[in-house]
C-alpha cells in the first residue's frame, strides 16, 4: 500500500464527518467496496434490504482507527482493509439492531429499515451482515479475529446489561461506564490493536493502542448519549430521545440523580412500562440537567476520557496517522460543543 505522502493528499471523497480521515481516504474507499462486494453476492430480495442501510456511508470512524493503528505502527497492509470492513459491518449490524430495540425511525437522515420494512426483515439482516463477517474473518490471523470475537460478544453482553438497568434509579456511574465500555468501547479497542496487530506492532505498541480505543470509545458514547438528549435530529441524522423513552440512564441524569435526590427519577421518569416522557416533562428535565451543571459534567468526562486516550499512545513514534488518532480523540468527545 502507498504511503499518505506518496498519494499525493486527498484523491475523493470521503463520508466522514473528520476531515483528518483525508489521510486513508483511498484506504477507506478500498473498505467501501470490500463490503460492497461482500454483499452484493446474496438473492435480490436480501439486496434489496442491504440496499436501505447504506453500508460503509457513514462516519467510519471504527474502521478508520483500524487503518490509523496500522499506519502508526508501520503501515496499511491488505488484512487492515478486510479487518476495517468486518469492524464496519459489526457496527451496522448492532444499529440494526438498536433502532429495532429504540424503536428508532431514521438514521443518518432516513427512515430505519424496522421502520420501513418491520422488524423481522430488521432483525434478520443484522444476522446476515454478521454471517458476513464470520466469512471474512477466515483472511484474518487468529489472534486478530479471536479479539473481535470477544469485542462482539462484550459489546451484546454490554446492551444486555444496559437493558437489564432500565429504570434503575440507583444506577451509579461507574456501573454507567461500565456497560458503555462493554457495548461501545470493545469494539473501538478491538479495531484499535487488530490495526497494531497487523502492522506487526510489538505487545507494548498494541496495549497503547487497545487503551487509546477504550478511552476514545468511552468519550464518544458520552457525547452519543448527550446528542440523544440535546442533539438536534436534522444535525444527527437520527432519532434522538429514545433513552428517556426507553427508561436508559445515561450520564447526565445520573449526575442530576447523585446530587438532587434519585426521588426525582420516579417524579421525572414514573415507573418502568410507563408512556414516554412528554414535552412538558421533557422539557423540565433537560432544564434542570442544565441549571444543575449536568449537561456540562457529562461534556467534561468525555473530554477527560478523550484526554486519556491521547495521554495512552504518547510512547508511539510521531507521525500522521498518530496525530490523525488524536485529533480524532478530540472528535469524538467534543460532537456536541
Amino acid at each position: 500500500m502507498q504511503s499518505p505522502t506518496q498519494r499525493g493528499g486527498t484523491s475523493g471523497a470521503t463520508n466522514c464527518t473528520l476531515s483528518a480521515f483525508s489521510i486513508i481516504d483511498e484506504e477507506l474507499a478500498q473498505v467501501r467496496t470490500l463490503i460492497e462486494q461482500e454483499l452484493s453476492d446474496c438473492s435480490e430480495p436480501v439486496r434489496g434490504l442491504v440496499g436501505h442501510i447504506r453500508v460503509g456511508k457513514g462516519k467510519m470512524i471504527r474502521p478508520g482507527l483500524a487503518l490509523l493503528s496500522g499506519l502508526s505502527c508501520g503501515g496499511i497492509t491488505k488484512k487492515h482493509i478486510r479487518a476495517a470492513a468486518i469492524v464496519e459491518m459489526i457496527h451496522e449490524a448492532t444499529l440494526l439492531h438498536d433502532d429495532v430495540v429504540d424503536e428508532g425511525e431514521s438514521r443518518r437522515g432516513l427512515p430505519t429499515l424496522n421502520s420501513l420494512r418491520g422488524n423481522e426483515s430488521a432483525v434478520l439482516l443484522g444476522d446476515f451482515l454478521l454471517s458476513r463477517v464470520f466469512r471474512l474473518c477466515r483472511g484474518l490471523d487468529g489472534h486478530s479475529a479471536e479479539m473481535i470475537a470477544s469485542a462482539v460478544v462484550q459489546t451484546c453482553e454490554g446492551e444486555l446489561r444496559q437493558i437489564a438497568q432500565r429504570g434503575n434509579w440507583e444506577l451509579s456511574e461507574s456501573e454507567y461506564i461500565g456497560i458503555i465500555a462493554e457495548k461501545t468501547a470493545a469494539l473501538f479497542s478491538a479495531a484499535c490493536a487488530v490495526g497494531a496487530i497487523l502492522a506487526g506492532a510489538d505487545e507494548k505498541q498494541v496495549k497503547m493502542l487497545a487503551d487509546y480505543g477504550h478511552n476514545t470509545g468511552i468519550a464518544f458514547q458520552i457525547t452519543d448519549d448527550l446528542l440523544d438528549l440535546v442533539g438536534d435530529k436534522k444535525k444527527t441524522g437520527k432519532t434522538v430521545g429514545s433513552d428517556l423513552d426507553k427508561d436508559k440512564l445515561t450520564l447526565p441524569v445520573i449526575h442530576l440523580l447523585s446530587t438532587a435526590g434519585r426521588k426525582m427519577g420516579k417524579s421525572l421518569f414514573g415507573k418502568p412500562g410507563d408512556e414516554p416522557i412528554n414535552r412538558h416533562r421533557r422539557a423540565d428535565l433537560l432544564a434542570r440537567l442544565r441549571n444543575n451543571g449536568c449537561l456540562a459534567y457529562a461534556q467534561k468526562r468525555a473530554e477527560e476520557f478523550a484526554q486519556r486516550a491521547i495521554a495512552a499512545i504518547e510512547g508511539l513514534r510521531r507521525s500522521e496517522g498518530r496525530t490523525t488518532l488524536i485529533e480524532t480523540a478530540r472528535f469524538a468527545a467534543r460532537r456536541t460543543v
